[in-house]
């Protein structure tokens, strides 16, 4: 006897848990209960060049054939199609599905939760979010007992080290692109990473586990990083803030406030110590507190390591019985349109530089319920001056109705950037 495992991908992740498969099955077996059998992996092509340590002998093109011979299905192929095809062809065929796809659940989660409940099998996705961090299990299963009031994470290495190489070495966005371009931590196009794609799939799983909500990536507003400067990074760190690309879930009173932007975040924070590539997720909990979880987001052997963990969880279900936890959908909660979210905000004006502007400007913001936080300015010429604002929690659209009313002022001459700060 044991439990017969197909894989289907074998790129860096997929060869990197048919490795640890072959070295660690002894381990592995008495976790589980019983042998872990890697009966073959799914290759589109079986000419590509492979690691040398594949067994040219598991490969096979045949991936339903594979599937039809297996306990547990791993899909790594990445993307929608065949992804999701052979994903729900397995769960027909009583398969348990361990994936590391977030945008395959992040726009299909729902019909493939359905389909697993329907033939009473289970899914496994820790690997889908956040690489080798826990996140994915701990609101899962260690945090089935408490309230989640937010999530807040940086959820994509490529874009925090990014951000990172701009504050540390002072690098533009295109040299610090290139750059993690050439040690591959940036595709060839990036446009999923830099542009907040890849981030809000992540939060969108997250955030339906955290509050027992269908959400999908289309319910996520987001805002990439092209258009951070050099300067940018330079006037928030002499200002005690990071700037990072937070992927934000949060429970309000009316629903759930969700987004993926650029976003000050203060120096004493943890999430502003986050460097390179790494990923972190703080989540707020009603009886638990803050919880920060820290660690490799991406990479082959650590994103092998959280598929195999639920491997291993998986066929010790299917050995002793037990189910992995279901999809849970009651709360049903609303998703808050973008301007509904409440946030801190930092504004940089460049005003006139006479009488009265400051007790004007503050006055119009005050009108919309907006009130402030702090307040600095720079003199630039004889005429004109930088002012920096940080209001208190505000609504977003208080905040941009009263933007509207000072940039049509007379004593404004621009609206020079606004950002969101959170953990003030």
């Amino acid at each position: 006897m044991s439990v017969k495992i197909a894989l289907l991908g074998c790129g860096t992740v997929g060869t990197a848990v048919a490795t640890m498969l072959q070295e660690q099955g002894k381990d592995f077996a008495q976790r589980a209960g019983d042998t872990l059998e890697l009966i073959g992996i799914g290759v589109r092509d079986l000419a590509a060049p492979r690691d040398p340590a594949i067994d040219r002998a598991l490969l096979t093109d045949d991936i339903d054939g594979l599937m039809n011979g297996a306990d547990i299905v791993i899909e790594l192929i990445g993307g929608i199609e065949p992804a999701r095809t052979y994903v729900l062809h397995a769960i027909a065929g009583g398969s348990t599905v361990v994936t590391g796809n977030k945008a395959l659940l992040a726009a299909h989660g729902p019909e493939i939760y359905e389909a697993a409940a329907q033939a009473n099998v289970d899914v496994y996705y820790e690997a889908a979010v956040a690489g080798a961090v826990p996140v994915v299990y701990g609101l899962r299963e260690s945090l089935a007992g408490d309230r989640v009031e937010s999530v807040l994470g940086i959820v994509n290495g490529t874009t925090n080290f990014i951000l990172d190489e701009m504050e540390t070495a002072g690098l533009s966005f295109d040299e610090a692109l290139a750059k993690a371009q050439e040690l591959g931590f940036a595709e060839a196009d990036p446009t999923a990473d830099v542009d907040g794609h890849d981030a809000a799939a992540k939060i969108a799983i997250l955030a339906s586990l955290a509050f027992h909500t269908r959400v999908s990536i289309d319910d996520v507003p987001m805002t990439g990083i092209r258009a951070i400067t050099s300067d940018d990074i330079a006037a928030a760190a002499k200002d005690g803030y990071a700037i990072k690309l937070l992927a934000i879930a949060r429970r309000q009173e009316a629903g759930i406030e969700l987004s993926v932007e650029p976003t000050l975040v203060p120096r004493d924070h943890p999430l502003a110590s986050v460097r390179g590539s790494f990923n972190s997720v703080v989540i707020e909990a009603a009886g638990a507190g803050r919880l920060m979880f820290y660690g490799r987001g991406a990479g082959g052997a650590p994103t092998a390591s959280a598929v195999l963990s639920d491997v291993v969880a998986g066929a010790s279900h299917r050995v002793y019985g037990g189910r992995a936890p279901r999809e849970l959908t009651y709360a049903d909660l609303p998703i808050l349109a973008p301007e509904e979210s409440i946030s801190s905000y930092r504004i940089d004006f460049s005003i006139e530089d006479r009488t009265g502007v400051l007790t004007r400007l503050a006055g119009a913001l005050a009108e919309r319920g907006v009130s402030i936080a702090a307040m600095s300015q720079i003199r630039e010429d004889n005429n004109s001056a930088r002012l920096t604002v940080t209001t208190h929690a505000a609504r977003t659209a208080d905040v941009n109705a009263a933007l509207e009313d000072i940039t049509s002022a007379d004593y404004v001459v621009d609206v020079l950037h606004v950002m969101r700060v959170e953990g003030n």
